[in-house]
């Protein structure tokens, strides 16, 4: 059965979580993320649900790329790279789940999340950029449509550059769509690199409700995320 409610995310404990328990059903998902809430399994508990306090967003006009990285970029094509969308949404995130992070032991994409946002892809609610070399899958990343903004999950790379090649290709797609603004959840030291940012969770909410009410399609029209 579906979550019909999830607690205010103001009353989260000071580590951000908002909801213990519950399932990984689509309509829990998607109830979820349009209130800015996502599921992060840690090992030895139930499933634990999160609001951080500050977020982690992406601002497109802050975008940060390196000149090393542009040239990459620029010389991509000419080097055999391509960019899907939604063309390997499985193998993705299995290389998420797989492929080792520097300071990261095992992952919280256990096989029920997998199974989930596999299933969650074919509603039209996740989606995949891959990035691809002579090819073969060698980075990308994926993520939610939470209604009209874009909730960043994870990414990974095989060869030097390719997960950061997929996010401007990710960050192309939906400003052509008219999102300005990407949600990462939690800061990272490379997403700040790259001109990512924290703000409060009050704002952070406020920002993705005015988002919502905007009505953008980012991807192809989703199924029905109704499962009765």
């Amino acid at each position: 059965m579906p979550i019909l409610r999830f607690p205010d995310p103001a009353e989260a404990s000071p580590e951000g979580v908002v909801a213990v328990g519950g399932d990984l059903h689509p309509d829990s998902l998607k109830l979820a993320y349009s209130q800015g809430i996502f599921p992060w399994p840690h090992s030895g508990y139930p499933l634990l649900w999160f609001s951080p306090d500050p977020r982690g967003v992406l601002d497109f006009a802050r975008l940060h790329v390196s000149k090393t990285l542009r040239s990459v970029q620029n010389r991509a094509s000419r080097k055999g790279w391509t960019f899907t969308i939604d063309r390997a949404f499985a193998e993705v995130i299995r290389f998420c789940a797989k492929v080792p992070r520097c300071g990261q032991h095992g992952t919280w994409i256990t096989s029920e999340m997998h199974a989930a946002y596999l299933l969650f892809h074919r509603l039209g609610h996740a989606h995949s950029v891959e990035a691809w070399r002579d090819g073969r899958l060698v980075g990308g990343i994926y993520g939610v449509d939470a209604g009209g903004a874009f909730a960043a999950e994870s990414m990974f790379h095989l060869e030097s550059n390719a997960s950061n090649l997929a996010l401007l290709h990710l960050i192309d797609h939906l400003a052509n769509r008219g999102l300005d603004w990407l949600d990462i959840q939690v800061l990272s030291p490379h997403l700040e690199s790259l001109g990512a940012h924290e703000m409060p969770r009050t704002e952070f909410r406020q920002r993705l409700a005015a988002t919502r009410q905007r009505g953008l399609r980012l991807f192809a029209d989703p199924a029905s995320s109704s499962l009765t």
